[in-house]
């Protein structure tokens, strides 16, 4: 009887040894080129909540397999996304810095059972292409919103956009000029500017023979939003009264130092600052500064990615770590906690993040460091670019 006992011990240990697993994530984003920074921040956001979260859930071990696209690329990001469900046998997606790359993945989430969490990118219509799309970032049209009401409230009567030329780009351009003219201002002048842009004389140009008293502008953050800030001062616009308007992309932290006193006053509109002051954000910081080694390179996509492991970790909490997509996305719909960045949720209908955007502007900190500081708040906003989807 005693060897009977002590057997079926040894039975039920073995049997829960064996159904625990190891749960993978890939995560896809810019690892390498000129955008590797953005995806430096994926990995100090990822890394940041397991070291505050551990990476055990009951007892199941999170992995996470990067892979790189170092710049837009549909076609490599599907193939990878692909090869990570097949080969690697993810459970969970992840990532996505560009709105094309995110775009030409989500046709194979519903045959692969897996659902995809939106770290960055900013396009409203990438939720409408896919029911198993959970996005912890932002859209263009959350971001760029409020701006047109800042622009016009600060006297700005005339305004002038100019955007790259792809589906954010569009998306903030359409955003802020429905706002703008909603409330009473006029856009002069439209100008799309091929992603490729270097060269912003040109354009600075258009801007100084518009018109305009002021210009909104929007690009994906990296090399070409700090060209394009540094043409605005090099042109002489800021010296000319040219006031400049712009969704927080254009004023990422990483990119301060670079511009110096010529970013000062400038204002922005957006969802997340490092200098955010909150007890969640300042564990936030330390602990993302600790994986990036560099405060200064800690930027807004590390955040999305923070954000983007809770939604993963309370989706494998409510599928007992078993592959169940469906499962997975109802689990987060109506999800609410207290981000690095303020109050978020999940909303239950479009799965996309509603939170606060905070007006803030460029200033120089005590330390002689540049900072964006948050001056006004835009409580609990959605996605009003959903509604423009169709």
């Amino acid at each position: 009887m005693r060897k009977i006992i002590i057997a079926a011990i040894a039975a039920v240990a073995l049997s829960g040894t064996a159904y625990a697993e190891v749960i993978k994530i890939g995560v896809v984003g810019p690892f390498s080129g000129p955008f590797a920074l953005q995806g430096k921040n994926f990995k100090a956001g990822i890394d940041a909540y397991m070291a505050i979260n551990g990476n055990k859930i009951g007892d199941d071990t999170v992995e996470i397999i990067y892979r790189d696209v170092p710049q837009a690329d549909p076609a490599q990001s599907k193939a990878l996304g692909q090869e990570l469900v097949v080969k690697e046998k993810v459970q969970y997606l992840a990532g996505f810095y560009f709105t094309p790359d995110a775009m030409a993945v989500t046709p194979i989430l519903k045959q692969a059972k897996v659902p995809m969490v939106i770290m960055n990118a900013a396009t409203s219509a990438i939720m409408k292409t896919s029911p198993l799309v959970v996005r912890t970032s932002f859209t263009t049209w959350q971001t760029s919103t409020p701006i047109a009401t800042v622009a016009f409230e600060a006297g700005v009567k005339k305004m002038i956009s100019v955007v790259s030329d792809y589906g954010p780009g569009i998306d903030a351009e359409n955003a802020f000029k429905a706002g703008f003219v909603k409330a009473g201002g006029e856009v002069v002048q439209s100008i799309r500017m091929p992603l490729t842009t270097n060269d912003f004389s040109p354009i600075m140009q258009r801007i100084k023979d518009s018109g305009a008293d002021g210009v909104f502008a929007f690009l994906p953050s990296g090399p070409t939003t700090l060209g394009f800030v540094k043409a605005y001062n090099d042109n002489g616009l800021k010296t000319a009264g040219v006031r400049f308007f712009a969704p927080g992309d254009l004023t990422q932290e990483s990119d301060l130092p670079a511009l110096g006193d010529a970013a000062l006053g400038i204002q922005t509109t957006f969802h997340y600052a490092v200098s955010h002051d909150s007890p969640e954000n300042k564990a936030f910081v330390e602990a993302a500064t600790k994986a990036i080694g560099n405060k200064a390179e800690l930027s807004f996509p590390a955040v999305g990615a923070f954000d983007g492991m809770h939604v993963i970790y309370k989706m494998i909490e409510a599928t007992g770590g078993k592959q169940d997509a469906e499962k997975a996305v109802e689990a987060v719909k109506g999800l609410s906690w207290t981000s690095p960045r303020g109050p978020v949720s999940i909303d239950p209908e479009s799965r996309h993040i509603t939170q606060n955007i905070y007006l803030r502007e460029v200033v120089k900190a005590d330390d002689g460091t540049y900072m964006n500081k948050e001056i006004r708040t835009f409580e609990k906003q959605g996605d009003p670019g959903l509604a423009a989807v169709k």
